[in-house]
């Protein structure tokens, strides 16, 4: 398509707005669905119940999705239907008032709302890639709107109670089916051609062992923010930390992950795919570390800004691979393993082990998280071992590109 600086900057905006409208729910959800939770009655037990089954349901939903994508090679469509079904689960939430009601919507938003974001990512990867556009810097909106989500849900909270994160998120869900059809029509199957769009079968991925490493390491990187995610605003709140003060911590973590992102194409170039992995695990050794024994404003700052490590940079090293490592046409199915596998099934039973952690021993549940990151540097250093930067599957002459091209 055209390369001129208008039509990559309308193609890059139109690609961004349906991460912009996910994420600013995501946000609001993140940081004060456990607020929206304990203010329904469901006790911190049974939260961790509810992040553990969700994840488990988010597991087969992304893999089912992921593989009928893959076949279709088509996901705007899914995508779309997707975020029409969000919208009927976000009026079922408003009428759930016991645990039971609230259970089994989980398990249906869970089908709903998990499996669009690696379709998206895999949209995202193969169309930067194409037209020569940074995926760091069309990611980065998602965060920009993550924060927006964040902020307005903690000012809602704060001034109208628990009930308005449901509304907050709600602002942007019904932006998700029109902000998915601006996404790009992908091409049939049949006519996609040339080496990097070789056919594999997902069994042959599973058998690689270097690819079953990063699962590992990578879904243990992200699975270590269990306990951040399902209490890290109940604990700030508990030592008598506002809500809006909440929510600007919420928003610099992924203020500070928008500057590394600025800089993703750099720090792959310098750290490579490994590197850039290794950084967000061994951030997480010392941010965990860090939660279990402080409640003080200031070191909750300089511990937040780490977030920059243990999700983006993590986050970019995964993308990295997975364009690396998988043929053109495995976009839709790689990333679907990732979030499924990976990050799904991870935090799954660390979503319900943290659970069981904070119940017992409260804000000291974050060294659980410290082991979580040491696991997976463990894994990481035998994929560092195992994995030498080409294709696992297809064609090896098919090299993939950075995360920035051209």
């Amino acid at each position: 398509m055209s390369d001129r600086p208008t039509g990559r900057l309308l193609r890059g905006a139109r690609l961004a707005a349906y991460g912009a409208a996910y994420f600013f729910a995501a946000g609001a959800f993140m940081s004060y669905w456990p607020v929206w939770l304990r203010d329904r009655g469901v006790s911190d037990t049974e939260i961790g119940t509810l992040f553990m089954s969700r994840q488990i349901v988010t597991v087969i939903a992304t893999l089912s999705v992921g593989w009928v994508v893959h076949r279709l090679a088509g996901p705007r469509g899914v995508i779309v239907a997707l975020g029409i079904g969000a919208i009927v689960m976000m009026v079922a939430y408003q009428f759930s008032y016991s645990f039971l009601a609230i259970f089994v919507v989980t398990m249906i938003w869970g089908f709903l709302w998990s499996p669009p974001m690696p379709l998206y990512d895999g949209v995202l990867v193969t169309e930067t890639k194409k037209h020569g556009l940074d995926y760091a810097r069309v990611r980065m909106w998602s965060s920009v709107a993550f924060i927006f989500g964040t902020f307005l849900a903690g000012i809602a909270v704060d001034r109208y109670g628990p009930p308005w994160v449901l509304y907050v998120g709600m602002a942007s869900i019904v932006l998700l089916a029109p902000f998915a059809l601006l996404l790009p029509a992908t091409p049939p199957r049949a006519a996609a051609t040339g080496p990097e769009h070789t056919s594999f079968r997902v069994s042959e991925l599973l058998r690689q062992p270097p690819f079953l490493l990063f699962l590992l390491a990578c879904g243990l990187c992200q699975a270590s923010h269990s306990v951040l995610y399902s209490f890290g605003t109940l604990t700030w709140r508990g030592a008598g930390i506002p809500d809006v003060t909440i929510s600007a911590l919420w928003a610099e973590s992924v203020a500070i992950e928008i500057v590394l992102m600025l800089f993703g194409g750099w720090l792959l170039a310098k750290l490579g795919v490994c590197g850039l992995i290794g950084l967000g695990l061994a951030a997480g050794l010392v941010r965990w570390t860090g939660m279990a024994f402080t409640t003080e404003l200031w070191a909750l700052v300089l511990l937040q800004a780490l977030h920059s490590c243990t999700f983006a940079a993590c986050h970019l090293g995964a993308m990295a691979f997975l364009q690396r490592a998988l043929p053109t046409h495995g976009a839709a199915i790689g990333q679907s393993l990732y979030y499924a596998l990976g990050t799904g099934a991870t935090q799954a039973v660390v979503y319900q082990f943290s659970g069981i952690l904070y119940s017992e021993y409260g804000q000291r549940a974050f060294l659980g998280m410290t082991v979580v990151s040491a696991l997976g540097m463990c894994a990481l250093l035998l994929l560092a071992r195992t994995w030498k930067g080409g294709l696992l599957v297809g064609h090896p002459e098919a090299k993939g590109p950075s995360l920035r091209s051209g």
